[in-house]
């Protein structure tokens, strides 16, 4: 804005600069060129010459040309009436035109070619007995243009400065203004980036004491802050209500679920002692399955909500070895397909056994129910850069890149799932690292060839968690104790 200000006044100086400028030489040389010939006609009037009549000779002349030329810096030349020169002063050769024959002479301004300006006027002479005129003179009387020049050139220079000066004047008030009225829009703009940052719509927008555009801009930014606040509490209380619900649904769900396995395995059992009928012994392990995978759901979805109220269980130190091998172990019987090994090193954290324990057994199992039959799966512990770290490899397909995004984020079920999960274990997985104060991500695995993989790297889990340092001598002698007997074990069909 400021930039634009100064170029507008710069063009306007430059046109009335020219206007001007043109219009005071052209007064200049006019003034001028009027007193030359105002003092040359004076010249004309105060000058007396006077010829001999019997030799034809200029005797006297008064005054003197000197004392004629000195106040203007002339030049004064007195020909005959015949064009001949007889005297000038001064005595130094200055180029002027030539004079103009014949009677009466003319008064057209002329210019020499070293900067004067010249005219020829004609005068009388007198005899010096009687005094009365003689005869016919020609009075050439010029002036040099170096003083008008002199002052147009001042006034160029001074309108020159004057646009550049205007020009700048214009350029720093036009700083001075825009800033001052570009200052609100800043801190609307501040304040816009700090609620960006930040994301807290409670946050005030500055309120503009002016009435004008940017004060109804601040007023609209200002509601629209106070409707979002609203939205956000309202989609916040609805969040916490649906967690409340899932929570205290799962919870109560427990209680009969536990009563329906209890009976559906009681009535299995009858019937693989072939008390019941067979088919009725069929549906039973059929509805005692999907109970068991409800159980499942119900706990998954209560560890979730649990986790979404912030509701932490109580901690203690844990060592990530044990939470392995635990995990390796109770997994075992599905684990036939696969090689699983198992290399657990201490690794000593705070947290809740349970939940970790999850989070092992979830990493593992989704990579059997993902890996093909005869793949490779790696499951490590150990301290690596100050933390804890849980790593789970394995040599299968890997992950399709359009769902590696998407990986942690809940219902969210691999193409090659063969187990009908609920695709809420990598979920629960990233929900229950984050509560510890960790973090987990995936990444593609080193490239170890098999059969399943067409030589392909698999896909690498890594749980990153804060390690404990207290208490870390007397547990490293049991882990390594309990890792060097259990964690090379290997499975396979």
């Amino acid at each position: 804005m400021a930039l634009v200000s100064a170029l507008l006044t710069f063009a306007i100086l430059c046109a009335f600069a020219v206007v001007v400028g043109y219009l005071t030489a052209h007064r200049l040389r006019s003034d001028f060129n009027r007193e030359v010939l105002q003092s040359a006609e004076q010249v004309e009037m105060e000058l007396r010459v006077f010829v001999n009549p019997a030799t034809g000779e200029y005797e006297t002349i008064y005054p003197s040309l000197q004392e004629l030329a000195a106040p203007a810096q002339a030049v004064i030349r007195l020909y005959s009436e015949a064009g001949v020169p007889f005297a000038q002063w001064p005595a130094r050769s200055i180029p002027l035109p030539p004079v103009p024959l014949g009677l009466p002479p003319g008064r057209e301004l002329e210019t020499a070619g070293d900067g004067y300006v010249a005219v020829t006027i004609a005068a009388f002479v007198r005899n010096p007995t009687t005094g009365v005129g003689f005869g016919r003179i020609l009075i050439q009387y010029a002036r040099p243009l170096s003083e008008v020049n002199s002052a147009i050139a001042r006034v160029e220079l001074f309108l020159l400065f004057g646009v550049f000066a205007g020009s700048g004047l214009a350029l720093l008030a036009g700083s001075l203004i825009a800033r001052r009225a570009m200052a609100p829009i800043a801190a609307l703009t501040q304040a816009a980036a700090r609620i960006a940052r930040t994301r807290d719509s409670t946050l005030k927008i500055p309120e503009v004491a002016a009435d004008d555009e940017v004060a109804e801009l601040a007023h609209t930014l200002s509601g629209m802050l106070a409707e979002l606040a609203k939205a956000h509490q309202e989609t916040e209380r609805t969040l916490l209500r649906q967690r409340q619900f899932i929570a205290d649904a799962s919870h109560e769900l427990r209680t009969p679920l536990t009563s329906v396995l209890a009976n559906l395995e009681l009535i299995v059992e009858r019937a693989g002692a072939g008390e019941l009928d067979p088919e009725l012994g069929e549906a039973a392990r059929s509805a005692l399955r999907s109970s068991r995978r409800m159980r499942r759901l119900v706990s998954d979805l209560l560890l979730l909500a649990r986790n979404d109220s912030q509701r932490a269980l109580p901690r203690q130190p844990v060592d990530l070895a044990d939470v392995v091998i635990n995990a390796a172990a109770e997994l075992g019987p599905i684990s036939e397909a696969h090689d699983l090994v198992v290399e657990a090193q201490p690794a000593l954290v705070e947290g809740s056994r349970d939940e970790l324990e999850r989070v092992a057994i979830n990493l593992i199992e989704n990579a059997l129910r993902y890996t093909p039959p005869g793949s490779s799966i790696w499951v490590r512990t150990g301290v690596a850069d100050g933390t804890a770290q849980l790593i789970v490899e394995d040599n299968g397909p890997g992950i399709d890149e359009d769902l590696a995004d998407r990986l942690f984020e809940r219902f969210v079920r691999g193409a090659g799932d063969r187990g009908g999960s609920f695709g809420l274990g990598l979920a629960i997985v990233h929900s229950v690292v984050a509560t510890h104060g960790g973090k987990v991500w995936v990444e593609r695995a080193m490239e170890r060839p098999s059969k399943a993989n067409g030589g392909k790297g698999g896909a690498r889990f890594v749980v990153q968690l804060p390690l404990l340092k207290e208490r870390a001598d007397g547990l490293a002698q049991t882990s390594t104790t309990t890792g060097s007997t259990i964690g090379r074990r290997r499975s396979r069909s």
